[in-house]
């Protein structure tokens, strides 16, 4: 093994066993929070509403909790891990050691990019108590669960460099990621919504990532997944870019 992947392998496994370790702050929430939704939309609501697109509501919005659930993680990840190391001057020691920049970005964006795909498996196990969990494309669900969650990996890194303060993190969480995911066709279907608000939903990508993910899994989409997953991976290609100019040129990371 080359000195390049050893270093690599050292900050990833540093990345992971920094959130591995803490599962009552990274993990458990998540499980909490889907259980609410599940039993709340799913269980409550879902046996009023009935079937949507054959299949039952709770299955209907799965994917949607399931996206919410990676992206908002591996965004949180990345965009914390930056910016405590910058707050506490640990990030120093990555940026003086031999690493190149392109493998720093590289280890930060893959463990948090597992943090949201293990975050997307237990919603699922969640999902499981309360309803049967079908995979109808697995090749098109691993894709976009893949490109999604390092897309946001990518995001978190730009927003780690970029805050100020904590409250920065916390307002692009929590009102700007989160309010894009509930307006992205998660609780409903866009044939619902009249002609004019169908044709803003498409203006939200998480529109296109939801959809993706709910083809994958019930087989079920209104936007062609094939088309979402190369716009997708062609954004995530520019923000990994982005990424790595931001680190090479030092923004936010050297006073």
């Amino acid at each position: 093994m080359n000195a390049n992947a050893t270093q690599f392998l050292t900050l990833v496994r540093r990345e992971i066993l920094r959130f591995v370790r803490r599962p009552y702050n990274t993990f458990l929430p998540p499980i909490i929070t889907n259980a609410l939704y599940f039993s709340v939309f799913g269980v409550i609501l879902g046996s009023r509403i009935g079937e949507i697109a054959g299949v039952s509501y709770l299955q209907f919005v799965l994917p949607g909790l399931v996206v919410l659930g990676a992206i908002s993680d591996s965004f949180e990840n990345a965009s914390f891990t930056i910016f405590h190391g910058r707050w506490n001057d640990y990030i120093q020691a990555v940026l003086t050691s031999p690493m190149s920049n392109r493998s720093m970005v590289a280890a930060y964006v893959s463990a948090s990019a597992l943090r949201g795909v293990v975050t997307s498996l237990l919603i699922v196990g969640v999902g499981l108590v309360f309803t049967s969990v079908p995979v109808a494309n697995p090749v098109y669900l691993v894709s976009f669960l893949l490109v999604i969650t390092t897309l946001f990996g990518g995001l978190g890194v730009i927003g780690g460099l970029w805050a100020s303060d904590f409250d920065y993190l916390t307002v692009m969480n929590q009102f700007i990621l989160r309010p894009l995911v509930f307006f992205g066709a998660v609780f409903y279907s866009l044939e619902v919504l009249p002609a004019f608000w169908r044709n803003v939903s498409l203006l939200n990508p998480m529109v296109y990532m939801v959809n993706g993910v709910r083809y994958g899994m019930i087989g079920v989409t209104e936007i062609d997944p094939n088309t979402s997953l190369a716009v997708l991976t062609g954004t995530t290609v520019v923000v990994l870019s982005i990424d790595y100019v931001l680190f090479k040129r030092g923004y936010g990371l050297a006073e």
